[in-house]
């Protein structure tokens, strides 16, 4: 105060009258929140699509490489055994490959007497069908 009886402000805070100060309160709002859900409910569904086609897609690629071994074996077994020459024929592979099954077609080729020996590999993934085929000419004259 001066002597007029007026108060000059000078720019000073005044002190708090004795109460503590109230605490600065963080946390996120309720619209961050759900902006936050929103985002995660988007990404989740396509990541797990993701890691599901990933995850058939390495298991198509190991069982087509399997299967690809399993028809060569087949074929050349077949060949060595003549058994190409009855034209047709089907099974598995027995305990040791259960989910694997094969097929051999023979056709005639259009060239000479030849043959079109085919061994087809079936095998399954995720409820789906793959096949490898493998295929050779053989001399059918005798």
């Amino acid at each position: 105060m001066n002597g007029s009886g007026l108060s000059i402000d000078h720019g000073l805070k005044k002190k708090n009258s004795g109460r503590p100060p109230r605490p600065r309160q963080a946390g996120f709002t309720f619209a961050e929140i759900l902006a936050s859900m929103v985002f995660v409910a988007l990404v989740i569904p396509t990541a797990l699509h993701g890691i599901a086609l990933a995850n058939r897609a390495g298991a198509v690629a190991d069982r087509t490489m399997e299967a690809a071994r399993l028809a060569d074996l087949k074929l050349n077994e077949m060949i060595i055994s003549e058994q190409w020459e009855y034209g047709s024929g089907k099974g598995d592979f027995g305990e040791d490959w259960p989910m694997y099954s094969w097929v051999l077609t023979t056709e005639n080729w259009t060239v000479d007497d030849m043959k079109l020996v085919t061994v087809a590999v079936y095998f399954e993934v995720q409820q789906q069908t793959y096949n490898v085929r493998l295929s050779t000419l053989m001399d059918d004259s005798e």
